[in-house]
């Protein structure tokens, strides 16, 4: 197989990733249909006839039903009293609401907005109605018919570093129930600990429909390099993860059930999730709601006898899609950080990119240490397929006579062919076998470069400010649609045209004008591409350049 057909094996590949990503979805469970109120009264009324089993509340046997409200957000009237309650930790700055008790404002200290150093520091809650900020706490299966104001103990909580620190706030619904809201945080994580305590405070038994609501819209504006990966709710269910496309998404609300570890929103580099902590099955609704996404939690129907109480844990995590960190929170957090079929491969690199960044603090330097490395596992390989390939080049005269003495009888000229490598040593696929391996390696380390947040605002050196965006060199003026000069793909390009000049080929003629096109096709390719991938690509072929011309010294003297 000649370099042709090695180059075009690479192209049509890459081609198949990104066209793979940008038009097919993965297959979504089928929604049932959305459950109108009356049906939703229709299915809890038997529930409420049953009463409670025990002395406490129990779960009744009722299915869970699709929130009655979840295809749109009620308007809601502000209660001139309810006060926001402050709460700051060494990762964060949270404000919540008592009207309702959501988070008002959840602002990550470590990570900006923009790559300015300057900028604002990131906000995660872009919504402005208290009935769609996170963390909305209903008895209602979601509808959310009533925002009551949950009454602090305290306007502020400051959490030093190490330390851990709790938030009281109590409501009481006007069919008697009252709710205790218990909130844990920590000085070291970005989760937090929910607790609701539900008490009957009426005379007779009542039904519950606990659920935990949050909506959400894009937490940045997407960029150009980022738009082939994932951003919208997800859900990890039953070991798997469940993620929901926009287009999927408007067709109707989305219903999961089962053993649900995590509901969430997430794009690129942040989620907003909902940890339900009840034990059985519960049910997750997303509906899209003009350009936010409404995701409703439910843990199915409760009986409450008069004078009983019923405790509902859940955990919030509001933070970075940091696999460290996400590791460390546990709930299987950890499996937002999705890098598709090449994961086996992407993690373990993503690994050997943070420990090089450990010694040096900089991601670009740790790029081009992991490129290196990768470059040198394959070496003895790629050595000798490209000795291989130096060689089919030098047979190519022998070639073309028995070509030319056999043109009328094929299967004579294949067989003397193939007698010709033998006696030669040479193996006609060898130059391929070697780009073929490390096809998947790249894959994975392209998954990587694109995505991990580490590269997010990571400068790398003079014009290169942040490896995760293109990069440009601002000349002064604008350049329609570049708006700088794409410098480090340009040299890219320039790189991949020199490795291809030095590299051996039997392509004929037009075959090999085709060729001298590459270079100027994937630099087209990657003027928008993260920097941090461009600049792995640029000094993957600088080594190959290196390494072809080691070869060319040594074969240069041998003949065949």
């Amino acid at each position: 197989m000649d370099m042709y057909r090695t180059f075009l094996a690479i192209i049509l590949s890459f081609l198949i990733l990104i066209g793979y990503q940008y038009f097919f979805v993965p297959s979504q469970p089928v929604a049932p249909p959305v459950e109108t109120a009356q049906q939703v009264q229709e299915t809890q009324a038997p529930a409420a006839e049953a009463g409670s089993k025990t002395a406490d509340s129990a779960k009744t046997a009722a299915p869970l039903s699709v929130p009655a409200a979840s295809a749109k957000i009620a308007d809601v009237k502000i209660d001139k009293n309810a006060r926001d309650i402050t709460v700051n930790t060494p990762l964060y700055t949270a404000v919540f609401f008592e009207q309702g008790g959501g988070i008002k404002s959840f602002v990550l200290k470590k990570y900006r907005s923009e790559v300015d150093k300057n900028s604002a520091p990131m906000e995660m809650v872009k919504t402005t109605s208290p009935a769609q900020f996170p963390l909305v706490f209903t008895l209602d299966n979601g509808a959310a018919g009533q925002l009551p104001v949950f009454t602090s103990s305290k306007v502020s909580l400051d959490i030093g570093a190490g330390g851990e620190g709790e938030l009281v706030m109590d409501a009481l619904l006007e069919n008697g129930l009252s709710i205790r809201r218990t909130l844990h945080f920590r000085a070291d994580s970005y989760l937090i600990d929910n607790f609701y305590t539900v008490t009957n405070t009426g005379e007779t038994s009542q039904q519950v429909s606990p659920a935990m609501v949050m909506t959400n819209v894009p937490f940045a504006v997407a960029k150009a390099s980022s738009r082939y990966l994932f951003s919208g709710p997800s859900v990890y269910l039953n070991d798997e993860l469940e993620e929901i496309k926009d287009k999927k998404l408007k067709e109707g609300p989305i219903v999961l059930q089962g053993a649900i570890k995590w509901a969430a929103y997430e794009d690129n580099y942040f989620m907003s999730a909902v940890i339900p902590e009840q034990n059985g099955t519960a049910m997750v609704t997303m509906t899209a709601v003009g350009h936010a996404v409404r995701t409703v939690v439910s843990d199915g129907v409760y009986a409450l006898e008069a004078g009983a109480k019923q405790t509902f844990t859940y955990a919030a995590y509001l933070g970075p899609k940091k696999l460290s960190i996400l590791k460390a929170a546990g709930s299987d957090l950890a499996k937002a950080v999705n890098f598709g079929w090449f994961d086996v491969l992407a993690k373990p690199m993503l690994f050997l990119l943070n420990f090089f960044y450990q010694y040096i603090g900089n991601y670009g330097i740790a790029i081009i240490l992991l490129t290196c490395l990768i470059k040198g596992v394959f070496w003895p390989i790629t050595h000798k397929g490209m000795k291989s390939m130096k060689n089919m080049q030098k047979l190519q005269p022998k070639v073309a006579k028995l070509k030319e003495k056999y043109k009328d009888d094929p299967a004579k000229m294949n067989q003397e062919m193939m007698a010709m490598y033998k006696t030669y040593k040479v193996n006609p696929i060898g130059g391929c076998l070697p780009m073929v391996l490390q096809i998947p390696f790249f894959f994975a380390l392209y998954r990587v470069l694109m995505a991990a947040i580490e590269l997010r605002h990571a400068p790398f050196m003079l014009w290169i400010n942040d490896l995760s965006a293109p990069d440009r060199l601002m000349v002064g003026f604008d350049i329609p649609m570049l708006h700088g000069i794409p410098v480090l793909t340009l040299l890219m390009g320039v790189s991949m045209y020199l490795q291809q000049k030095m590299t051996p080929t039997t392509a004929d003629p037009t075959q090999a004008r085709i060729m001298q096109f590459l270079p100027v096709v994937f630099t087209f390719m990657f003027i928008n591409f993260a920097s941090g991938l461009v600049l792995y690509w640029f000094v993957n072929n600088l080594l190959s350049i290196l390494q072809q011309q080691v070869i060319n010294r040594q074969t240069s003297k041998a003949s065949i």
